[in-house]
């Protein structure tokens, strides 16, 4: 496998489709946003045809163990044809999960899920965080107040006994199902916030607020609510307020992203802020030399 990661907005998408044309290889996203069907501007989804986007309806609160399953299937059936899989996305934990064979805390029982997100929704992000940290202290320690997703995940695991702490040794180890050169794509600070300012703007002109009112009035699991872009919505804000709000929250996620980068073993670092045809051909170089 050839692995493509990175922040928002700097140009996974276009590397690995260029990588894939030049390997006869096939695109899989490891996003646990692009995951979801119905919001291709939202969530930025590839126009071309890319493994693993839009399998799940915004109703559906899927998890990383789903997520490996079907990325392992994927990556087998893409490598027994005898092609390559371009795995790309900038979700961390959904990249290690594709590349590697990681122990995963169970599904939870029926009906468990929702209790969790009504639990969070009545007390808030801070202190359901708060919350998660009286009960499980390790699995609140390593998560953000702000990720909601995975608080109501661990809460949801300590009603049942488990915890949400990974295996660290599996999930930071350099072991992966099979042979990969994973890539993590360089983008100055300053020029990766000038590209989400401009890419958000693209995606107000393109309307992303009216995608985002048409999937708020069918329905979202908590999960899917995490959007970047729904709450501006929600909000009512103005062409102006509402780009500004959303290139906020997405510095911040990117933030986040170049963390997850560091942490991701036997990554190795790419300039990305060139045309992406040359980032590719560095990507080429190094896969021809292992």
């Amino acid at each position: 496998m050839i692995a493509v990661f990175g922040p928002t907005a700097s140009g996974k998408t276009a590397v690995a489709e260029a990588v894939a044309a030049a390997v006869d290889g096939v695109v899989v996203s490891c996003d646990s946003m692009q995951c979801y069907a119905g919001v291709p501007i939202l969530t930025n989804q590839p126009e071309r045809e890319t493994r693993l986007v839009g399998i799940w309806p915004l109703s559906y609160s899927g998890s990383v163990g789903e997520y490996q399953a079907l990325a392992h299937a994927t990556v087998d059936e893409i490598a027994e044809s005898g092609q390559i899989a371009v795995v790309a996305g900038g979700t961390g934990l959904y990249l290690r999960a594709a590349l590697a064979e990681l122990h995963l805390p169970p599904a939870p029982r029926p009906g468990l899920r929702a209790e969790m997100e009504a639990l969070h929704r009545q007390l808030g992000p801070v202190e359901a965080h708060r919350e998660l940290a009286r009960r499980d202290p390790d699995a609140a320690a390593a998560l953000h107040p702000n990720d909601s997703r995975r608080v109501i995940r661990a809460l949801e695991l300590h009603a049942v006994g488990k915890t949400l702490t990974p295996e660290r040794d599996r999930l930071w180890s350099k072991t992966t199902r099979l042979p990969s050169l994973v890539i993590g794509l360089e983008v100055g600070r300053d020029e990766l916030s000038r590209r989400i300012g401009v890419r958000t703007a693209e995606m107000w002109e393109r309307g992303g607020p009216d995608e985002a009112r048409a999937v708020l009035a069918a329905g979202l699991s908590d999960q899917a609510r995490q959007m970047i872009g729904l709450r501006e919505t929600e909000q009512e804000l103005e062409r102006d307020e509402w780009i500004e709000s959303v290139t906020v929250r997405t510095r911040q996620y990117a933030r986040r992203q170049r963390i997850w980068m560091r942490k991701i073993p036997g990554l190795v670092t790419v300039d990305a802020e060139r045309p992406s045809a040359a980032t590719c051909d560095e990507i080429l170089e190094m896969a021809r030399a292992r």
